[in-house]
């Protein structure tokens, strides 16, 4: 690709690298340049234009951009067409985007020209929504850089998983000193949570802040009303492996995977399984609605994504969080976070 100045008398055929605005004259950026557009540019007393022009080999802008973005999508996205050198990249289904950092960055690492933006990783997303978008710098590249960044996208570096667990079982203990008011809350809000992903509660439970009812009611919901995730919003947060809501899933027959979490608010998250049914033990600001630990698994699980001691003990980086109003001990207060 050839860039530069050259004669208007010349120009015909090429493309504007900037807009030129004469007289009446008018030759928007990125825009081929016909012969009335340099006769009317020579007419109101333009010389030279600054154009481009295309070599043996190159693609334009746009070709590029719109191959290199089909390279990239894999399932659950659209490709729109592309314009000004740019295609974008739409979730088709309600879902978790999943993709390759390391495919991502073999793309950009092709050459300055070639660039692949995405949305974070694991980021719940909803039909219609961009996710990634090709840009071509110039207005074209040669063959063999396209080649290149084809090739390292050969592997399709981003898809959305779509949410496929639709039976959610609601656990809530209860002690004393807890309302039922905020029972009642953490519902509503719970079901929000859902609602973009096409679940639903399939049961709603109340029981003791008790191991024994806990595993009665984790065993219900599963066996009888056919729930394919529990969550369990414990009176008292869980303190330890050895804590009502981890002693009621081993006594129901199921295991405890992982407790805690390095992601504030969301410490005190517990994930386990009953069979091959996921269950969490919330933390306690999985009552607020406001982003914390909570929807990072949530929203893996519906979509049926495996979530590892790997992946939990990765959440560190980014997993400081804003903070809600509803912690009962702020950070930079004293005391405990117990309900974090």
């Amino acid at each position: 690709m050839r860039f530069g100045p050259v004669p208007v008398a010349e120009a015909a055929g090429l493309i504007a690298a900037h807009s030129v605005r004469a007289g009446d004259a008018v030759v928007r950026k990125g825009r081929v340049i016909g012969r009335e557009d340099a006769l009317r540019l020579a007419a109101a007393g333009i010389r030279e234009v600054v154009a481009v022009a295309l070599e043996a080999g190159d693609v334009g802008e746009d070709d590029a951009a719109h191959a290199l973005a089909r390279a990239a999508a894999g399932p659950g996205l659209t490709v729109e067409p592309p314009f000004t050198g740019r295609s974008n990249l739409h979730a088709a289904e309600a879902g978790v985007l999943c993709l390759d950092p390391a495919v991502v960055a073999a793309v950009n690492g092709v050459d300055e020209a070639v660039t692949l933006a995405t949305l974070p990783a694991f980021k719940p997303v909803v039909p219609g929504e961009m996710v990634a978008t090709v840009k071509i710098i110039p207005y074209a590249v040669p063959g063999a850089v396209l080649d290149r960044a084809l090739a390292a996208a050969a592997a399709p570096a981003i898809r959305v998983a779509p949410y496929r667990r639709r039976r959610v079982a609601a656990v809530s203990t209860l002690l004393p000193g807890l309302k039922a008011s905020v029972v009642e809350k953490t519902l509503r809000t719970l079901e929000a949570r859902l609602a973009p992903t096409g679940a639903a509660l399939a049961a709603e439970v109340r029981v003791p802040h008790e191991a024994a009812a806990v595993a009665g009611a984790l065993r219900d919901a599963v066996e009888r009303d056919g729930a394919d995730l529990a969550v369990v919003f414990g009176a008292s947060a869980i303190a330890d492996r050895r804590d009502v809501i981890p002693a009621g899933i081993e006594a129901a027959g199921g295991r405890v995977d992982h407790l805690g979490m390095p992601v504030d608010p969301g410490n005190l998250l517990l994930l386990g399984r009953l069979g091959a049914v996921p269950v969490i033990g919330a933390p306690g600001c999985a009552r607020s609605p406001k982003e914390n630990g909570f929807d990072w698994i949530l929203h893996r699980l519906l979509a049926d994504l495996p979530v590892t001691r790997q992946d939990i003990v990765g959440f560190g980086v980014g997993g400081l969080l804003m903070e809600i109003v509803s912690r009962p001990q702020p950070r930079s207060g004293g005391g405990s976070d117990a309900d974090a």
